[in-house]
């Protein structure tokens, strides 16, 4: 009985599908006269594909083969380059390194691919800036970041901005970084410039100044969604606290 009522929830569940995304009548036939195999059928051909394209199954996907073979990408770079040892291998392996979190071993790398392109390729300038940035050599990311020609796309050259705003931070330009954080916070998606801001402004005693960065973070917390919001958990946490904190002072 309990199957006779779970195999026609299945078909009801099948032909609203069907008829929501406007697949081929003649499935419906199938799903009707052949309730388990023209719904099993439909399944595999019609609603298993699209999920696998939705962005948050491929990245499910993508992290449970990491969590079972967490090094294969980083093999399958290490390989290319000795296969052929081109700008775009010693990128690849870069980005596996950096993926890792092996940011001094990624910027040997990124300055192969920079010198396979006689410094032409703006990316794998970006890439190196950043791999330097993290790997604590903060004044030669300034210097690259600096250089950078600009891009024809405003994202990218924001996202650079950004980095360049974390380096003068970390070299002590408080003042510069807090003025560029400001800018980059009207445009950016996400939140990670009025937070960087804020904990500049703490830290300078304007902590007032901070409350509508938070607030503002706050805010774009609540309108994204449960993946784009997990990725950054820990910045927003910091910023939840921290507000409630200053609220509280």
């Amino acid at each position: 009985m309990i199957f006779f009522f779970a195999t026609i929830l299945v078909q009801i569940a099948c032909v609203v599908h069907l008829i929501r995304t406007r697949r081929p009548s003649l499935w419906l036939w199938a799903i009707i006269l052949l309730p388990i195999a023209g719904s099993a059928a439909y399944i595999v051909v019609e609603i298993l594909p699209g999920l696998f394209q939705r962005r948050e199954v491929r990245a499910v996907k993508a992290a449970a083969v990491r969590r079972l073979d967490p090094d294969r990408e980083l093999r399958a770079a290490r390989e290319a380059v000795d296969v052929a040892d081109t700008a775009a291998t010693r990128t690849f392996l870069a980005d596996a390194l950096a993926e890792g979190g092996n940011w001094g071993e990624a910027v040997r790398h990124y300055r192969e691919a920079v010198a396979k392109t006689l410094g032409k390729d703006r990316t794998a300038r970006f890439k190196l800036a950043r791999a330097c940035l993290e790997a604590g050599n903060t004044a030669e990311a300034r210097r690259l970041l600096e250089a950078l020609p600009e891009s024809a796309s405003p994202s990218e050259n924001d996202r650079a901005a950004l980095l360049l705003a974390r380096s003068l931070e970390e070299l002590g330009e408080t003042g510069r970084a807090i003025s560029l954080y400001a800018e980059l916070g009207e445009r950016m998606p996400g939140a990670e410039a009025q937070c960087r801001q804020a904990a500049l402004l703490i830290g300078s005693g304007r902590s007032g100044e901070a409350v509508p960065l938070l607030e503002e973070a706050e805010r774009r917390a609540r309108r994204l969604d449960k993946m784009e919001r997990r990725k950054e958990a820990e910045m927003y946490d910091w910023a939840s606290r921290t507000l409630a904190e200053l609220r509280g002072a």
